[in-house]
């Protein structure tokens, strides 16, 4: 058998554009040939779908679906708002936050479920999809909620279809009250939640990291005034005050009434029903945040191959 050497891998890998363990399966299985090599790939779509998988992929969808006591949220990119508008893949956004609900939103079990009757699981579906639509595609992301009595609520921002859309926010409800007692105010937390992007549900729960570093980021900028340490006291805690009013859920100006904090209305909503409300948890997801564009670092890929 012909020894494959990471320079008939990267060889193979400039001709196709496929990945590098592709490449180098390929190879065993033709015993070096590379035109051979070359078939086998086109053959089982990774050439073209791996061209097109370096490529960016910040567009898509976000989808949601909920159950009364449960969620979920998914993210799929596609390259261009295009494709976004497409049927076909709005149907497969749609199947995949599905199939995301059965398994409580947990990823890894999300990729590797079966999709239908395809025969595929989904990230195979997800790959077939590139050759099908013709633009890099890409399961990014997905969360599940849960809640023992109460109720998920869902909110869909800038919608192209039912559950579909570029902003999506799931809020999870705890409460001995009926689903459609709390349900308005399920919406409204959620459309709050996608207008005021909190980072956390109270003061508790923000990481201390986060309020560390802006406790030192307005130390720094207190110290510039002069003043003496007692009245850089206060108006560094006075600031921290205003950075939780700002970034905790609980402690936000309610955006349906700015009379009031988001602890008020949801504890006007409590007296009326006669049972307390607490909110268990959110997920925002806002289309193609944080992504950027990859580039791949072939030396890395040689040594990873290697070992």
């Amino acid at each position: 058998m012909a020894e494959i050497t990471a320079r008939m891998v990267k060889e193979l890998r400039d001709k196709s554009g496929a990945g590098m363990m592709d490449c180098k399966s390929a190879l065993v299985e033709t015993d070096g040939d590379l035109d051979g090599a070359i078939d086998i790939l086109r053959t089982k779509g990774l050439s073209a779908a791996a061209k097109k998988a370096g490529r960016a992929a910040s567009e898509g969808l976000i989808g949601v679906q909920t159950t009364e006591t449960s969620g979920t949220i998914v993210e799929i990119n596609s390259e261009t708002d295009f494709v976004a508008r497409n049927d076909t893949f709005q149907s497969f956004v749609r199947n995949v936050t599905s199939l995301a609900l059965e398994v409580g939103g947990d990823f890894n079990t999300l990729k590797n479920s079966d999709y239908g009757s395809s025969g595929r699981t989904v990230e195979e579906e997800a790959t077939q999809m590139v050759a099908t639509i013709g633009e890099n595609i890409n399961l990014r992301r997905s969360t599940g909620l849960v809640v023992d009595k109460g109720l998920v609520s869902e909110y869909v921002h800038n919608k192209v279809s039912d559950g579909l859309g570029k902003i999506g926010v799931l809020v999870a409800l705890e409460s001995d009250a009926g689903p459609d007692q709390i349900s308005q105010l399920g919406k409204n937390l959620a459309m709050h939640i996608c207008s005021a992007d909190p980072q956390s549900v109270d003061i508790e729960s923000l990481d201390p990291r986060t309020v560390e570093r802006e406790r030192k980021i307005l130390s720094d900028q207190a110290l510039e005034s002069g003043k003496n340490e007692e009245i850089i006291k206060k108006m560094v805690d006075g600031r921290i005050r205003k950075f939780y009013q700002e970034s905790v859920l609980l402690e936000q100006t309610y955006v349906l009434d700015t009379d009031k904090t988001v602890a008020d209305a949801i504890k006007e909503v409590s007296v009326d029903v006669g049972s307390d409300i607490v909110v268990k948890g959110y997920v925002r997801y806002n289309l193609g945040e944080g992504l950027e564009a990859k580039e791949d670092d072939f030396a890395e890929e040689v040594a990873r191959l290697s070992e």
